[in-house]
């Protein structure tokens, strides 16, 4: 992370001191435990997933507006988004070297895929949200390439520095596809009230008009007026704060949460049941710790 730009050493260290629960670099080495032994292969692939898992955060504040991250201001609260965005592509190309560098071409290979795939659920989310009119299938596919991708290519890319062989790799992404859609549909209830916020529902997919799978529930199991008397709502009065109560009510009565709950539960279940094709060990029963956690976290 050190340059000779005194700027960007004062930013990076910022970044640096204010890192999050480091989730991802964690699916790294407890993956790669479960095939081999940690090697320096492994200390490179945790460390791209996190440069390249920063770049795309930085790039996200920006593109949201958004002035705080991990409960500090962000970077481009800090230092304006021509800044921001500079520091996004320092990052993301300090990862890349460090993979070229290292001649690491098949975690290059995993973690670029995640960052294409990532870019293309944002748009692909950017595009459905302007009609609200997503299906299910559209609504896992968006979470797939958004949240999914990169937790799927942190349990590949921690195998991957261990082993070439691909059946394992395989296995290990699909492991960690699993764990991030029941990762996303645990955000999506804290949005109605689960978690520490139980009673006071944030609303703030609603505000941003953002269509979860406890309100596409709600939406394909109401007679067509209702549907289009919650869509109404939900286009044209977002920030009040009223109407998003009486969308957060309906959503509620309607079984939404419950539904949401257990298909979180059924992806929790599939991913475990993967998970147990590897070999019982430590770095196994970790990883179905952190499973759980994703799942019954308060935050």
């Amino acid at each position: 992370m050190k340059t000779t730009v005194p700027l960007l050493d004062k930013i990076t260290h910022f970044i640096v001191k204010r890192k999050g629960k480091q989730i991802r670099p964690m699916f790294v080495f407890l993956s790669a435990k479960l095939a081999g032994e940690i090697s320096e292969s492994t200390y490179n692939a945790a460390s791209l997933i996190e440069l390249l898992h920063t770049a795309t955060l930085v790039h996200d504040d920006v593109v949201d507006d958004a002035y705080e991250r991990r409960g500090f201001f962000s970077l481009n609260a800090l230092w304006k988004n021509k800044i921001a965005v500079l520091v996004g592509d320092f990052l993301l190309s300090r990862g890349l070297l460090l993979a070229v560098d290292n001649g690491e071409y098949r975690l290059l290979q995993l973690v670029s895929n995640a960052v294409r795939e990532m870019s293309e659920g944002e748009l692909l989310q950017i595009e459905k949200t302007r009609k609200l009119n997503i299906d299910e299938s559209v609504y896992f596919e968006i979470i797939r390439q958004k949240t999914a991708t990169l937790i799927a290519a942190c349990c590949a890319s921690g195998v991957a520095s261990v082993t070439n062989d691909e059946e394992l790799i395989q296995k290990a992404h699909q492991f960690g596809e699993k764990t991030g859609i029941a990762f996303q549909i645990k955000d999506d209830l804290f949005d109605y009230g689960e978690g520490e916020n139980i009673g006071k529902p944030t609303g703030i997919d609603i505000k941003e008009k953002k269509t979860t799978l406890p309100l596409i529930y709600a939406l394909n199991n109401a007679s067509d007026s209702e549907r289009k008397r919650i869509i109404r709502k939900v286009k044209n009065h977002k920030e009040d704060p009223k109407i998003i109560q009486e969308v957060v009510d309906y959503v509620l009565a309607s079984g939404g949460i419950e539904y949401a709950h257990d298909v979180m539960m059924r992806y929790k279940d599939e991913a475990l049941a993967v998970l147990n094709e590897f070999p019982e060990s430590p770095a196994r029963n970790s990883l179905r710790d952190l499973v759980e956690f994703t799942v019954n976290r308060k935050k």
